[in-house]
């Protein structure tokens, strides 16, 4: 019969990522490497007024999502907000919120891609774009 020998505390994974080093990484993979991208050519375009801008857009996303909350707990559901669209307004919401969320995904993927390879054609001018 064969043992496994444990490896020793020198070997393997260290945690050497701090606290604050991983919530800038979720942060950054909850946002996305596009909006960076975008943001910056905006306030190059726009100046400070981006800043608001983001605001009001931000202020309408937390009462829509704050809606959605109350309609969670007013009627707990195992679907998403497709359900309610599907249940609240008819079939053809929930029909057209699904589809729209989908080719949302889509072409954030895209989006998603695109500035990847914007970003690698910057700091590595030698890669063609076709391979990122």
């Amino acid at each position: 019969m064969e043992t496994t020998q444990r490896p020793d505390a020198s070997e393997g994974y260290s945690r050497t990522l701090g606290n604050r080093q991983v919530q800038m990484i979720a942060i950054g993979g909850a946002i996305g490497v596009g909006l960076f991208l975008g943001a910056g050519r905006r306030m190059h375009e726009t100046g400070p007024a981006l800043v608001f801008t983001y605001a009001i857009a931000g202020v309408a996303a937390f009462f829509v999502m704050r809606a959605l909350g109350e309609l969670v707990m007013h009627r707990p559901t195992g679907g998403s907000f497709v359900a309610y669209a599907r249940e609240f307004i008819g079939p053809w919401a929930g029909f057209v919120s699904g589809w729209m969320y989908w080719v949302n995904w889509a072409m954030c993927g895209i989006a998603e891609i695109t500035a990847i390879a914007i970003y690698v054609a910057r700091w590595a001018p030698g890669v063609p774009r076709w391979v990122t």
